[in-house]
C-alpha cells in the first residue's frame, strides 16, 4: 500500500504541479498589481467589518473556519518534514508560496462569493459552484465535488488524526485507541450541530491556538536573538543552493518548500472558497481580501514559528534523497511532529513536548472539523436539485471512521494519502481559476472604483456583465445614486428584513 501511494504521489506531485502553483501565483500577483501589499491594511480592516446573518456567518467567522482548515499538522509536522528533506531553504520557498499564493486565494475566494447560492437557509459556494456557473461545465464541477468529498472526508483527516495520536502518546503516554475514541466523540458533538456550531467553535479555538503557539515561538526566538541574523542568512543561502552543506539538494529544497507550503496554506487548492462563500458581505472582493490574509496567518506566522524554533536552536535534521544525513541536530527521531517535540523538550525541559502535543491537538482537530465543512458543502452542491440527505449522514460517519483509522495507521501512509488529496484538488481548481480569473479581476476593479468614490462597495453582477450570479441578482433591491457623479449602484439585501 505504501508503494502504491508513493507512486501516485510522485505522479500527482510532478514538477509540473510545482511550477503551476508558483507560476499561477506569480501571474495573479502581477495581474492584480501586488494586491497582497497594496490592500494589506484593507484586509485587516475587513476581518472585523462583516456581521453574521440568518443565512451566513461574519467575515471573521469565515476566516476562522478557513484558518482552522489551513492551520493543522502541516504547520508543525509539515514544516519539520520540509526542513528534513529540503534543508533550511525550504522555509524560503514556503514563504514564496504564501506570498504568491495569497493572490490565488483572493481569486478563488472572490469567485466563491460571486457564484454562491442559498441552500436550505445557508450560504454555500466553492469551486464546484463557480465551475458549473462560471464555466458552464457541470461534469467538471461534479468531478471536483466528488474528488473533494473523497479527499476531505476520507484522505485528509487521517493525516491530522495520526499526528494527534502520535504526539499525545509521546507527551502523555495516551494510547492511540483512547485518542481515537476521544476524537470520535468530539467530532460527533460538533459536526452534527451544523455550520453555525462549526463557525462558533472555529472562531473561539482558531485565534487562541495560533496566538498561543506564536507567543511561545517569540519567547524562544528572543532567548536566542543573537542567532537570528545567521539563521536568516542560512535560510536564504540554502534556498538558492549557495550553502556548501545543502547545495546538492537544491531541487529537493524547492520541491519540499512548495509541496509543504501548498499543503499548509492551501492557496489555490480550492478549500478556502467553501468557507469564504458562507460570509455575509456586500461585495465578493471584501471576503476575497480577508481570505488572502488567511494565507499569511498560516505560513508567515504559524509555519514560521515552527521553522524558527527549530532552526534558531539547531534542533533539526537534514538528509539527502538517499537518506544520508547532511546535518543532525536531533538524534533517533523520525521527521515529523515527534522530532519537533524532542526539539522543544530540549529547548524547554519538562514542558516543550507537552506544549507541542497540545498545540498540535488544537491545530489538527480544528482542521478535521474544517474538512468536514468543505466536504459537506460539496454534498450540498450535489443535493441542490435532488434531496439526498442520507449522503450528509454517511459523510459524517465516514469522516469519523477515517479519523479513528488515522490514529493507528503509519505516518508515512497518512501523509501520502493526504498529499494525493491535496494534489488532486489543486490540479482541478487551479485550472478552473485560470479560466475564470477575468471575472475576479473585474470585481476587484469595481471594488476599487467604488472605494475611490468614497462609498461602501456593493456588488451588481448585471452592471459588470457577470452572468449566472443568481444569488446577487435576486437579492439586490433598489439603486442608490452616488452624489459625486450620479452613477447608480446596487445594494444587496443580504437577508435583512426590509419594508
Amino acid at each position: 500500500m505504501n508503494d502504491i501511494v508513493s507512486t501516485m504521489v510522485g505522479i500527482i506531485w510532478s514538477p509540473a504541479l510545482i511550477y503551476l502553483c508558483l507560476g499561477v501565483g506569480l501571474y495573479f500577483t502581477v495581474r492584480c498589481r501586488l494586491l497582497q501589499l497594496r490592500h494589506l491594511l484593507e484586509m485587516v480592516r475587513l476581518i472585523w467589518n462583516g456581521k453574521s446573518s440568518d443565512a451566513g456567518v461574519s467575515s471573521f467567522q469565515a476566516l476562522a473556519i478557513t484558518v482552522a482548515g489551513r492551520v493543522g499538522t502541516g504547520n508543525i509536522a509539515g514544516v519539520a518534514t520540509a526542513i528534513t528533506f529540503g534543508g533550511p531553504g525550504a522555509m524560503f520557498w514556503m514563504w514564496m508560496v504564501a506570498f504568491l499564493g495569497s493572490s490565488s486565494a483572493f481569486v478563488e475566494s472572490t469567485l466563491g462569493q460571486v457564484y454562491k447560492e442559498k441552500i436550505n437557509g445557508e450560504y454555500r459556494g466553492g469551486p464546484a459552484f463557480y465551475i458549473e456557473k462560471g464555466l458552464g461545465m457541470k461534469w467538471y464541477a461534479w468531478v471536483f465535488a466528488i474528488t473533494t468529498i473523497f479527499s476531505c472526508g476520507v484522505l485528509l483527516p487521517g493525516v491530522q488524526a495520526n499526528a494527534i495520536a502520535s504526539s499525545l502518546q509521546s507527551a502523555f503516554d495516551i494510547e492511540p485507541l483512547m485518542t481515537a475514541a476521544g476524537l470520535a466523540l468530539l467530532l460527533f458533538l460538533i459536526i452534527f450541530g451544523g455550520v453555525k456550531r462549526i463557525a462558533k467553535f472555529a472562531s473561539i479555538v482558531s485565534p487562541f491556538m495560533a496566538l498561543g503557539y506564536i507567543s511561545v515561538a517569540v519567547i524562544i526566538i528572543a532567548i536566542n536573538i543573537n542567532a537570528l541574523p545567521s539563521m536568516f542568512i542560512l535560510i536564504l543561502k540554502s534556498a538558492f543552493g549557495l550553502d556548501a552543506s545543502f547545495g546538492a539538494i537544491l531541487g529537493l529544497t524547492i520541491m519540499w518548500g512548495v509541496k509543504r507550503g501548498v499543503y499548509s496554506n492551501e492557496a489555490g487548492q480550492g478549500t478556502g472558497p467553501h468557507a469564504s462563500s458562507a460570509a455575509a458581505v456586500s461585495h465578493p472582493v471584501k471576503q476575497g481580501l480577508v481570505q488572502a490574509f488567511s494565507v499569511y496567518i498560516d505560513t508567515l506566522f504559524v509555519c514560521s514559528a515552527t521553522g524558527f524554533m527549530l532552526l534558531i536552536t539547531g534542533f533539526y535534521n537534514v538528509q539527502n534523497a538517499d537518506g544520508v544525513a547532511i546535518y543532525t541536530g536531533v538524534t533517533s527521531v523520525v521527521a515529523g511532529a515527534d522530532y519537533v517535540q524532542v526539539a522543544m523538550e530540549n529547548i524547554i525541559p519538562g514542558f516543550g513536548s507537552k506544549f507541542v502535543a497540545i498545540s498540535l491537538f488544537f491545530f489538527a482537530f480544528t482542521a478535521i472539523v474544517a474538512f468536514y465543512y468543505i466536504a459537506e458543502t460539496n454534498i450540498a452542491y450535489i443535493n441542490r436539485k435532488v434531496n439526498r440527505t442520507w449522503l450528509t449522514f454517511i459523510l459524517k460517519i465516514i469522516l469519523i471512521a477515517s479519523t479513528v483509522y488515522g490514529t493507528v495507521k503509519s505516518a508515512e501512509l497518512a501523509w501520502g494519502l493526504g498529499d494525493i488529496g491535496v494534489g488532486l484538488m489543486a490540479w482541478l481548481n487551479i485550472i478552473a481559476i485560470l479560466l475564470l480569473q477575468k471575472k475576479a479581476f473585474i470585481c476587484l476593479t469595481d471594488y476599487e472604483m467604488q472605494q475611490a468614490k468614497g462609498v461602501d462597495p456593493f456588488f451588481s453582477p448585471e452592471k459588470l456583465g457577470i452572468k449566472n450570479a443568481d444569488y446577487w441578482a435576486t437579492n439586490n433591491v433598489g439603486y442608490i445614486k452616488d452624489q459625486n457623479d450620479g452613477d447608480l449602484f446596487c445594494e444587496p439585501i443580504l437577508d435583512r428584513n426590509i419594508s
